[in-house]
């Protein structure tokens, strides 16, 4: 169990300092979030991109990175971050100021990319007041509508990532709208197959899995009681495994506007922690998925 995201930074702080690439690094605002990583210690950053403009904007900030890779576009910014990644000198892509398509191309990249033959998908972390601990969520960023195999990847994905954070047997709520299979409803006859598919196939790390099982029930402990639910999850979840990335990005959503919650993410399935951010993020959300990487990258 990680309970905050200070906690997060904490445990990020005390292991081995990661490599961090980040592909065209000539933005203020993200290199004041990779400089309070350096000052914390637990990045050491490498820099692509426009040369002067980075060295320019390291000397008003004062921030030393490792190495910065001049480059003449876009896509030669990302090729020599991924590159960096792909031959074992990072250990940590991130995005910079690049257009997201041409970020995402460099990753699948057949010579030179990240890929794995997993599935890519995204895993967000949210600390929400009333909550006990960080909840992992997936996916609420990239496979619009996943089924069944899909979530099958998407599982995997976060399994693997949450046990390099320390976190074992987690427990794992595939959300639907209630807890009965109906094959009118397809998320929850995914919800079945993905529970029974934990327990009779290979590839799934040790976990508590329920599902179909709707928010009230994962969360409310009085609610499964009062709907005659024995769960050895309710109010106590670690991961949510979304229907779609419409119900992930509401309910995202929903705990960051109306519920104040803070949170970070990043991209899995990739051969190492991958983070596509936003210019809207502010520094907070850009240094947490920083740390949310490189804890995830540890093993």
């Amino acid at each position: 169990m990680i309970k905050n995201f200070k906690e997060l930074r904490e445990r990020v702080k005390s292991s081995r300092p990661l490599v961090v690439s980040v592909a065209a690094a000539a933005d203020t605002e993200l290199l004041l979030a990779v400089k309070a990583a350096v000052d914390d210690g637990f990045i050491q950053p490498v820099l692509t991109g426009d040369k002067e403009k980075i060295e320019d904007i390291c000397r008003q900030i004062n921030l030393v990175p490792t190495e910065i890779l001049g480059a003449e576009t876009e896509t030669e910014a990302v090729e020599r971050a991924v590159r960096e990644v792909h031959n074992g000198n990072a250990q940590v892509l991130m995005k910079g100021l690049v257009n997201t398509s041409i970020y995402m191309r460099g990753i699948l990249n057949r010579e030179w990319g990240l890929r794995t033959g997993r599935l890519l998908s995204m895993m967000a972390a949210y600390e929400a007041p009333g909550y006990h601990k960080l909840l992992f969520c997936s996916d609420s960023g990239i496979n619009v509508a996943p089924g069944l195999e899909q979530k099958k990847d998407i599982l995997k994905n976060l399994l693997y990532a949450v046990e390099n954070m320390g976190i074992h047997t987690p427990k794992v709520a595939v959300l639907t709208a209630n807890e009965m299979v109906d094959p009118k409803v397809p998320s929850t006859m995914d919800a079945a197959g993905l529970v029974e598919a934990v327990k009779t196939e290979d590839g799934f790390l040790p976990c508590i899995i329920e599902g179909p099982i709707a928010f009230d029930v994962a969360f409310d402990p009085q609610a499964a009681a009062h709907k005659k639910i024995d769960s050895k999850i309710t109010g106590d979840v670690d991961l949510v495994i979304f229907p779609n990335i419409e119900a992930g990005n509401i309910m995202g959503k929903s705990w960051i506007h109306l519920c104040h919650s803070s949170w970070a993410g990043i991209v899995l399935g990739a051969s190492n922690p991958v983070i596509l951010g936003s210019r809207s993020d502010t520094a907070e959300i850009k240094m947490n998925s920083i740390a949310l990487a490189c804890l995830a990258a540890q093993n």
